[in-house]
């Protein structure tokens, strides 16, 4: 009766779980049929022809002694292997009727899209107005597919603000949204195949890894190219411009839409990995960049000269307004090849955040930094206040660093650092007050301490 036990608990481990590839970590529903190794290892038909292939390039460049003149020496040293342990994968379900990735009726309406940004990220609502357009319009694209005979071309998106404006906030929420896979790319690491660097294809590697290795899933989702405007044209150089002209030129077949072929579980096209090709017809490319020097150009364009009798006298809100007023030959001009702008039709300028915007990011957004060392303080039963005129000396500060949004954290964590690391081992604190002499370095916070009874953890 024992035996029978064990029996149908062996049975239903081995429909619960699937072997999946010690190399490339594929499930077998993905690899197909593994091949069974002692201590319990498995191997894909790929990564075992890979490994073939490596020995018979060794056997053409003549190292036949190595291979098998070696006494007692082994082909492969299984005992080299670890056993991998609980990393089984659970079989999925097939269902009778495939669920396409993105349906029609649950993509939101641009106006619902905005909505929940607004929850999250303060300002720039005319680059969420344009933003929401975009997505809306694209997955739209990616649901109907091919409906009738009039394909709808990709919306791809240049986004141009300085540093900390939220360009990086806004795609990620956008993602979570409408819970699609997001790769966040670097431009700057990127170089021309043949380079030392990435390739221009790991940036798909990347999404192909968020999405699970599911390729139905990854090309259906956003890759986010991140300091686009540092791989601008380089000027007055005689140095071959491997990280500027030829990754733009490389990003082109990208963001119209080809087959790429993209290693699994790896950035690099020479690891022993299967390889999957991905479409990138349907991934939607989002470019960010702070392009400074861009306001130059466009004053180049815009502005006459102010000296003479017809001089047009500036004012300073035409200066903070000037990057508004970009058209596609003022990215040619920076340094962009005119086939990436045709590229990036939808171009939206985020405003550099002022006092005003930074002390609402401080306490508005459902997780504003705020709100989270209110709990963080919570946790530990102590009381957390900052006052209106403290918000405002740090919206100040940051200002003053031009660091953006991400510079509000750092200014607020050197405050309460000290403050952080006592007041847990102290029971008698109950509450913390933070005022504008503290930002200024001038008192230190405002401290409340039980009277009588200590406090209950």
């Amino acid at each position: 009766m024992a035996d029978q036990f064990d029996n149908n608990k062996d049975n239903d481990q081995e429909q619960k779980y699937e072997k999946f590839c010690f190399l490339c970590r594929r499930p077998e529903s993905q690899a197909g049929k593994m091949i069974d190794l002692p201590n319990h290892i498995h191997i894909c038909a790929d990564c075992m022809q890979k490994s073939f292939d490596t020995m018979n390039t060794q056997m053409n460049n003549g190292n036949y002694s190595d291979l098998f003149n070696m006494p007692n020496v082994s082909m492969i040293d299984l005992s080299s292997f670890q056993n991998p342990g609980n990393q089984a994968k659970k079989i999925k379900k097939k269902s009778e009727t495939p669920k396409p990735v993105i349906d029609l009726k649950d993509i939101p309406a641009p106006h619902k899209i905005k909505a929940t940004l607004d929850e999250y990220v303060i300002g720039q609502e005319y680059a969420k107005k344009v933003m929401s357009v975009g997505v809306y319009n694209h997955y739209k694209r990616v649901a109907t597919d091919t409906m009738d005979d009039i394909e709808i071309e990709k919306s791809n998106m240049l986004m141009i603000g300085p540093t900390g404006c939220g360009k990086t906030y806004l795609v990620k929420m956008l993602a979570r949204l409408l819970q699609v896979p997001l790769a966040i790319a670097d431009a700057t690491s990127l170089t021309e195949a043949g380079y030392i660097g990435d390739d221009i294809e790991s940036v798909v590697s990347k999404l192909l890894a968020a999405a699970d290795n599911d390729v139905e899933k990854a090309e259906q989702g956003i890759i986010f190219i991140d300091e686009i405007d540092k791989i601008a044209k380089k000027k007055n150089t005689n140095q071959r411009d491997v990280s500027g002209e030829a990754v733009q030129q490389g990003l082109l077949k990208l963001l119209e839409g080809s087959e790429v072929e993209v290693p699994v579980g790896a950035t690099s096209k020479n690891a022993m990995v299967p390889m999957v090709t991905v479409n990138t017809r349907n991934i939607l490319f989002i470019c960010g960049g702070a392009f400074e020097g861009l306001d130059s150009v466009i004053k180049k364009r815009t502005e006459s000269s102010s000296l003479g009798f017809g001089g047009k006298v500036k004012s300073k809100e035409d200066d903070n307004n000037v990057m508004k007023r970009v058209v596609p030959h003022d990215l040619v001009k920076f340094g962009i090849v005119p086939e990436l702008v045709g590229r990036l039709p939808v171009i939206t300028v985020l405003d550099e955040l002022d006092e005003d915007a930074l002390c609402r990011i401080l306490t508005e957004p459902k997780n504003s930094l705020i709100k989270q060392y209110t709990k963080l303080f919570k946790l530990d039963n102590i009381d957390f206040e900052i006052t209106e005129d403290a918000k405002r000396e740090i919206a100040k500060r940051t200002i003053e660093e031009k660091t953006g949004a991400r510079g509000l954290r750092a200014i607020v964590e050197k405050i309460l650092t000290k403050l952080m690391f006592e007041a847990p081992s102290d029971d008698e604190i109950v509450g913390i007050k933070i005022t504008a002499e503290c930002v200024r370095g001038e008192a230190e916070p405002e401290i409340t301490r039980a009277v009588s009874s200590t406090r209950k953890k």
